[in-house]
């Protein structure tokens, strides 16, 4: 049995209203989720609706097409309001609790009756009787906003509601920044009264999750120069991150509560609408609800570390992540650098794009000039939110040329580097007990061999080692050391590499080949990429190389596959061990004037010698266990991994193999998904009226853009898992699948009473009409 793991990694735009549409496709996201995570431990009985027809459609993949498909969403992004589907979602995934609460979130409270501040809202309704002239003007004149944008039978409703926000409070935000974190905060805390359920993630499987802030009056960060060095310029990035491995024993949460509201809060604080973020307003909820917030100054600290140094916290002003990334595809790529697989993986980049008709707008006229505010309100608000996305995905896409370029040259080489090992080695060399003791001298016997054959290469792959590991030490000191107000690690790495030069370490060959001794030491001790690249080739030739190979059981595939991870669960964490370690983070703060002490703590404390000792008696007690066929094959590759190193790692250019897998790029849009309904956008979406921000004012326009969001993520959710399957998978049955699930959608919103019966039946019409051969 084939197994594979289909990772999304999931990006949610900004999109004002058009968020509810979002929240619909996350929940298939979620659904999804629960099916895998429930048929892999075998509870089939807690599933039913859509998350039932999930599961079915996973186990028949399985019984008829040979394949064992998991579906893990491990990585989320957001922006805006896209972000609080993001940060929901991760909880979700996290905890093991319910998703459904922030549909009532969003169907609820995402009204502008309910966010409208109450010191907005007009007191009686004569309040500025002297505005309603204006307020009518605005609303009734020849092509104005709610004729141009809004459908006739909902433009009373929308006048009505804009007739009070023209009418209360002025040059203010209407909306309460206090009363949207609360609900924010309603909506954690009722994901957390529901049933307590496992997560939905592997035990020990990492999970990312990143939206975007703009910090308004900005921060000082340094940049480097020629000339000249070093220059102070203000940032207004503000990037809000959390990373947790999941834990069935819910060990550590994924974040304080807080944290998760000021993150949601922050990145949909739309300018003018609502009032920017500050600290006061989420302590004051942290008081008004009796929440303790220990975490405050470790958070604060890791957010926003320069405001720390300069005591300026309580002046920081947060508002909308979406007006300067609203697509964060870089936070999602940088996540899958720090991915290792314990199978074959099919990695996704999912972005949700609710408008891809967006190049022209409900009543715009090409021939029409640009006006005076027209063009400020676009270059203010609508550009930075519709700005193209090619940079980020031509950069997904150049990994993926990457990893299949790599994989390529891997199985060009395997058969020379094959006999190479044999020759060295001699050909029964596998029948030999590995010992701890063996291991190592035929691995260092190896190695040296790699570095003869290479020749004069050796050279370049001595120097593309050397500088990929004193970036690592960088990196991880710049984690540490946060006060140093350092834009990234580049300066810190050219101290460290001046630091070695004065130590001897700068020429790293000598003439009659290999390494000289003092960079032999400093390998030894500092190159933990070396080891983990060599377990993840193992662990990649494991889960996919042979396990279609009939000879070897998959039991035996199975356990050779922990013990490969637990090895190297050794050496990841060695890395997360020196970056909380609070002994390190002091020395790192002085890292520019005094670099040899980093060099000298990380020699001593992150690769221990212990750690190889530990590695290498597991690994000889895991090959003790194969069957010959099985632990020759192993043997061949661990010995001769220093020849695949020396061959690929100055083309690569990286001291990791991350997934080793290409990644993908899927899209889920209307315009993607017209299974039920022709048209795309137009012809689903009432949230697009009144310049996407229709579904604020109408209930009714909330229930259809969360139900059809449902639809066409369902839609997407089967195409992605159908694609999986390299074969391919028959039409009719894709379709059936498809159908079940709609219905099945249908039937849950009719239970819960969430959707006008309306809607549900003509929905439920057209499902039945376009699959009548099903």
């Amino acid at each position: 049995m084939r197994q594979k793991e289909l990772r999304l990694a999931l990006v949610c735009y900004g999109g004002v209203s058009l968020a509810v549409y979002m929240h619909g496709v996350t929940k298939e996201v979620w659904h999804l989720a629960r099916a895998s995570r429930c048929y892999h431990a075998n509870e089939d009985s807690t599933l039913t609706g859509v998350a039932r027809v999930y599961r079915d459609f996973i186990a028949e993949i399985e019984r008829d097409h040979g394949v064992r498909l998991r579906v893990l969403p491990d990585i989320l992004t957001g922006a805006s309001a896209g972000g609080i589907n993001a940060i929901f979602l991760a909880q979700a995934l996290h905890s093991g609790r319910s998703f459904e609460p922030l549909t009532d979130l969003w169907l609820e409270n995402a009204d502008v009756s309910r966010l409208t501040d109450p010191d907005a809202e007009p007191m009686w309704r004569f309040a500025k009787l002297w505005a309603q002239p204006i307020a009518d003007w605005f609303l009734k004149r020849p092509g104005n906003a709610v004729s141009e944008s809004v459908s006739p039978e909902t433009r009373s409703e929308v006048r009505g509601k804009v007739s009070r926000l023209v009418r209360g409070r002025w040059f203010s935000p209407p909306f309460s920044g206090d009363r949207f974190s609360a609900m924010l905060f309603e909506a954690l805390e009722s994901m957390e009264a529901t049933e307590d359920g496992p997560p939905l993630l592997p035990d020990g499987h990492p999970i990312d999750l990143f939206v975007t802030a703009t910090d308004f009056r900005g921060h000082a960060e340094m940049l480097r120069l020629n000339s000249p060095p070093i220059v102070e310029e203000t940032e207004h990035r503000m990037p809000i991150a959390f990373r947790a491995n999941v834990s069935r024993a819910r060990e550590t949460p994924l974040a304080d509560p807080l944290e998760l509201v000021l993150a949601a809060r922050a990145t949909a604080s739309f300018p003018g609408a609502f009032p920017p973020l500050t600290m006061a307003e989420i302590d004051r909820l942290g008081d008004a609800e009796g929440h303790d917030w220990s975490s405050r100054g470790a958070f604060l600290n890791r957010v926003m570390p320069i405001h720390v140094r300069d005591g300026t916290v309580e002046n920081v002003a947060l508002i909308d992540g979406a007006v300067l990334v609203n697509a964060p595809f870089a936070a999602a790529l940088d996540a899958l650098a720090r991915r290792t697989s314990q199978r074959e993986v099919d990695r996704r980049f999912v972005y949700i794009e609710p408008r891809p008709d967006r190049t022209v707008s409900v009543g715009d006229q090409l021939d029409r000039p640009i006006g005076f505010f027209g063009a400020i309100f676009g270059s203010l608000s609508t550009i930075p939110r519709e700005q193209p996305i090619r940079d980020d995905l031509e950069r997904i896409e150049q990994q993926a040329r990457d990893a299949e370029r790599l994989s390529r040259i891997v199985r060009g080489l395997r058969p020379e580097i094959e006999r190479a090992v044999e020759k060295l080695f001699g050909r029964t060399f596998f029948l030999d007990s590995p010992t701890p003791k063996r291991l190592g001298n035929w691995r260092a016997k190896a190695q040296q061999a790699a570095a003869e054959r290479a020749g004069y290469a050796f050279g370049s792959y001595a120097q593309t080692k050397f500088s990929a590991i004193i970036d690592r030490l960088a990196e991880l000191t710049h984690a540490s050391a946060p006060e140093l107000t350092l834009a990234d690690s580049g300066l810190i790495a050219e101290v460290l590499r001046r630091e070695l030069a004065a130590r001897g370490i700068e020429t790293l060959t000598q003439e009659s080949g290999g390494a000289t001794p003092e960079a032999i030491a400093f390998f030894r001790a500092h190159d933990i990429g070396f080891r983990i690249r060599r377990l993840q080739l193992l662990a990649r030739r494991l889960s996919r190389d042979w396990e279609t190979d009939p000879d070897i059981p998959d039991d035996a595939l199975d356990v050779a596959r922990g013990k490969i991870y637990d090895i190297l669960s050794l050496y990841l964490r060695a890395d997360d061990s020196a970056i909380r370690c609070g002994e390190f983070r002091q020395i790192a703060i002085h890292v520019l004037e005094n670099p040899g002490s980093v060099l000298d703590y990380l020699a001593s404390r992150r690769l221990l010698p212990e750690t190889d000792i530990e590695a290498e008696e597991m690994f000889a007690e895991a090959l003790e266990a194969m069957p010959k066929n099985l632990k020759r094959r192993m043997l061949l590759t661990y010995l001769g991994f220093p020849f695949y190193d020396v061959a690929t790692l100055p083309l690569v250019q990286s001291d990791q193999l991350a997934e080793y897998n290409p990644a993908k790029i899927d899209r889920i849009s209307p315009d993607d998904a017209r299974s039920i309904r022709e048209g795309g956008t137009q012809a689903t979406l009432r949230g697009i009226e009144f310049y996407n921000f229709g579904a604020f004012f109408s209930r009714s326009y909330r229930e259809n853009d969360y139900l059809w969001g449902r639809l066409h993520g369902a839609e997407r959710m089967v195409d992605f898992v159908s694609s999986t399957v390299e074969t391919g998978l028959p039409d009719t049955m894709v379709r059936r699948v498809k159908r079940a699930a709609f219905l099945a959608i249908i039937a849950e919103e009719e239970a819960a009473g969430r959707c006008q019966q309306g809607l549900l039946e003509t929905v439920r019409e057209e499902v039945i009409a376009k699959f009548s051969d099903v």
